[in-house]
């Protein structure tokens, strides 16, 4: 399973996902065979392929005659169709999943140049070229985490994009912490922390034609089940995960179905200018940085000063020491007596 697409113009991913979701409903339940062959026009041999089929995949059956199929076991790992099956989207976004791949938001560019429809999603295990912002190498090794890169067409003016991954990454807190129970923090421009330690980061690249936005990527890497015994030594002490946090191993594809949720409906209202509101309430919810002491580096300068939030257009906004007010756009921002970031 290199390399695996799920969508719904598929039909054998269509008759997998309906089996598989029919089964998590069930619960402990049977699924009767003949009640699946009904409603995807199949026989009960066409019924008996598609289970071995996601047998291949990890999916374990419990079959009893008169009473059905039980799902006994699905993968632990990232699996595209276990993500699809949690996801409640009533339209959902192709997954292509790799196993490995250099970048998601590589892959999820060359899919798009190549005319791919969009949404889509490009989910890795790991990357071997992983990219963080300002060129910096995104550590991410195969240990149950998520690296995924969200591919759309919004054709609006560059302008509108200046807050964008503010906006995705207050979501991507927010779901975070409906679906864990725990409050992450996110820090401007593009960092989600908890407790000081990164939990995961994000990246935006646009393609521009001369008066909008051709298409966008949204990458997510996120630590979701790596251990406290894993991590390069140069990120033990500043980086976290989810199965850390929260003391247990983590549903990554529960987890991951979430998120997707999240996003695509993120991107909708961010799309169609509904989401200054929420935005506001989101920022003031998770901003890391507001009221504490933060050094912003643009370059070769550095400024020192008291952050006091972000202005409409996404500049993070320090009061400088002489108590002038001074926005930035861009920059690197650190709090007061910690290192800058490496990743």
């Amino acid at each position: 399973m290199g390399r695996y697409r799920v969508g719904l113009d598929d039909p054998m991913s269509a008759s997998d996902l309906l089996i598989v979701r029919r089964m998590l409903q069930a619960g402990d339940d049977f699924v009767s065979g003949n009640e699946l062959g009904a409603e995807l026009a199949m026989s009960r041999v066409g019924i008996w392929t598609r289970m071995e089929s996601l047998k291949k995949q990890g999916f374990r059956f419990e079959a009893v005659r008169r009473r059905g199929y039980r799902l006994v076991d699905a993968p632990r790992e990232l699996n595209p169709l276990l993500i699809q099956a949690h996801c409640s989207l009533r339209t959902i976004p192709t997954i292509e999943f790799r196993e490995e791949v250099d970048s998601t938001n590589s892959e999820a560019e060359r899919l798009l140049a190549a005319g791919s429809a969009t949404p889509f999603v490009v989910i890795a295990r790991s990357q071997t070229r992983g990219r963080g912002r300002l060129g910096r190498n995104w550590s991410s090794p195969d240990r149950g985490n998520l690296y995924a890169s969200f591919a759309f067409r919004p054709r609006i003016p560059p302008i509108r994009m200046q807050t964008f991954t503010l906006w995705m990454g207050v979501n991507v807190c927010e779901a975070l912490r409906n679906f864990g129970r725990f409050a992450p923090s996110v820090k401007w421009p593009n960092d989600i922390l908890f407790d000081g330690r990164k939990l995961g980061g994000m990246l935006s690249e646009a393609r521009i034609d001369s008066d909008q936005i051709r298409d966008v990527v949204f990458g997510l890497g996120l630590n979701v089940n790596i251990g406290p015994t894993d991590w390069p030594a140069d990120l033990a002490a500043t980086a976290i995960s989810l199965s850390q946090i929260l003391g247990q191993s983590i549903d990554i594809n529960r987890m991951t179905a979430a998120l997707l949720g999240r996003i695509v409906k993120a991107y909708e209202t961010f799309i169609a200018n509904e989401h200054s509101e929420t935005f506001h309430q989101l920022w003031e919810r998770f901003d890391l940085l507001r009221g504490r002491s933060v050094t912003l580096r643009q370059g070769d300068e550095s400024f020192q000063g008291v952050a006091c939030g972000i202005n409409p257009q996404g500049a993070l906004e320090l009061q400088l020491a002489d108590g002038t007010r001074r926005a930035f756009l861009a920059g690197d921002a650190t709090l007061a007596g910690t290192a800058p970031s490496t990743r």
